[in-house]
């Protein structure tokens, strides 16, 4: 290789060694030069369960946000004085306490400066039992991403730790707060009531799963529908991120805001209430429990405003996945009559074919209304009668044929059912076509199958 060739390269190799050096000494904020992550440690020794007290301090907050553990769980006392979200304060606590560095970058640092510690971007001190405090100071992003400066006070070293530590443990108060607009436990709820414009429909727990209409009138109900309305109403929430501004701008078009619908769950421990309010096009709620009001999406406010009919029940019978015992069915001038003992069905003392009783099961199952009517309902043509749920439940179900619908009605119900007729006629044919089941093979046909 020619001198000239050599020296060039040499030339190179110093540039290179230069720069690798530069980076290494002169730009402390690459984490990438520092301790490997296998030899980190965790950061506090305080356990969980022995943190009671919170501090976040934030550089753009005038206020910190304190939180104290007591017997009943977390208080929040700055800023402001709301209940807590125990989960998220939790979460908080297990983020510092399960704390390890990603990497050391400087044990013995000139300035913090350079790290963003000197004025840290957040601080947060959780507390012991024995008052010992452990506080953890966030700093700038490292150049590299995916972690951020951080170091312990009275600790002189700094680490690299994740971001997702930031976002873990840097909370304002409204991340903090107890967010549920109702508190209701929802197993234990007793009556719902629900008015919106006209109407003010009550619905009241028959038994663990049951709902029946109280008001305006006992009517049979649709206990999913009355669920699924629970459910909508307690898990709607205080909106997070959002600013000062956000809030009062929420509260001011609530109050100038249409009345929707105002939903109230009553439980052992009392009634607790929602408004649904509606300015222009946005859809507002506030509680009977906080002052704050929280913007919701459309399909709240069309949740609570849906007519009776709706959560009105539309099958005929209720005996849904348990297994009836007994049938009986008048069809006119015919009758069948069908009883299960052990596993086996019987009519006049005869063996049923147990998948034909099985259709007719599911057509009755299925029978529900088109249409729920007030009266009309003339002469029955059909009379069924189902036992089910170990013999204490029985229903009884009347079927008239009019010039050009069938009508139901179920036994001391004023509800007129309109039904599909061919649902009807289905029935009618099921009913008819239970039969004995086929004879077991011969021992002479199986044999002479065998040859």
């Amino acid at each position: 290789m020619p001198v000239r060739g050599l020296l060039a390269g040499a030339v190179i190799f110093a540039v290179l060694a230069g720069a690798v050096w530069w980076s290494e000494t002169k730009n402390k904020k690459d984490d990438t030069t520092a301790a490997a992550k296998s030899d980190s440690p965790k950061l506090v020794s305080l356990k969980d369960d022995d943190v009671t007290r919170v501090e976040i301090k934030q550089k753009d907050s005038e206020q910190p946000v304190v939180l104290q553990r007591g017997k009943s769980g977390w208080t929040m006392s700055s800023p402001r004085q709301v209940s807590t979200d125990s989960d998220a304060v939790n979460s908080v606590v297990s983020s510092v306490t399960g704390l390890t560095w990603d990497r050391l970058v400087d044990e013995k640092p000139g300035s913090l400066n350079e790290f963003g510690l000197n004025n840290p971007s957040a601080q947060v001190t959780i507390t012991g039992k024995d008052n010992k405090k452990s506080t953890l100071l966030i700093g700038d992003d490292t150049p590299t991403g995916g972690s951020v400066f951080a170091k312990l006070e009275g600790d002189p070293r700094v680490f690299s730790v994740s971001s997702g530590v930031k976002s873990n443990v840097v909370k304002n108060w409204r991340d903090l707060r107890d967010k549920r607009l109702l508190t209701s436990d929802d197993t234990k709820l007793s009556r719902v009531e629900v008015r919106a414009g006209s109407q003010d429909i009550e619905f009241g727990r028959a038994g663990q799963n049951d709902w029946q209409i109280v008001k305006p009138r006992p009517m049979r109900a649709e206990g999913m529908k009355v669920d699924e309305l629970v459910r909508k109403v307690r898990e709607t929430r205080l909106n997070s991120g959002i600013s000062d501004e956000d809030e009062k701008k929420y509260a001011t078009d609530f109050a100038s805001g249409t009345k929707v619908a105002q939903v109230s769950l009553t439980d052992p421990s009392g009634t607790q209430s929602l408004d649904i309010r509606k300015k222009g096009e946005d859809y507002y709620a506030k509680s009977s429990l906080t002052d704050t009001v929280a913007k919701v999406e459309k399909d709240m406010g069309d949740a609570v405003s849906k007519p009776l009919d709706e959560y009105r029940a539309k099958k005929l019978f209720e005996f849904g996945f348990s297994e009836p015992s007994k049938i009986e069915i008048r069809d006119d001038a015919k009758t069948y009559s069908f009883s299960k003992s052990g596993d086996k069905w019987w009519s006049n003392g005869k063996q049923m074919d147990p998948t034909s009783v099985q259709s007719l099961i599911d057509k009755l199952r299925d029978l529900q209304a088109i249409k729920l009517l007030e009266s009309g309902f003339t002469t029955p043509l059909i009379d069924i009668s189902v036992v089910s749920n170990d013999g204490k439940r029985t229903e009884k179900v009347s079927i008239a044929k009019t010039s050009t619908t069938w009508l139901a009605k179920r036994d001391n119900e004023p509800t007129v059912y309109e039904l599909d007729g061919k649902k009807v006629e289905e029935i009618q044919a099921a009913a008819g076509d239970v039969k004995a089941p086929p004879p077991p093979p011969s021992a002479t046909g199986s044999q002479s199958g065998k040859k």
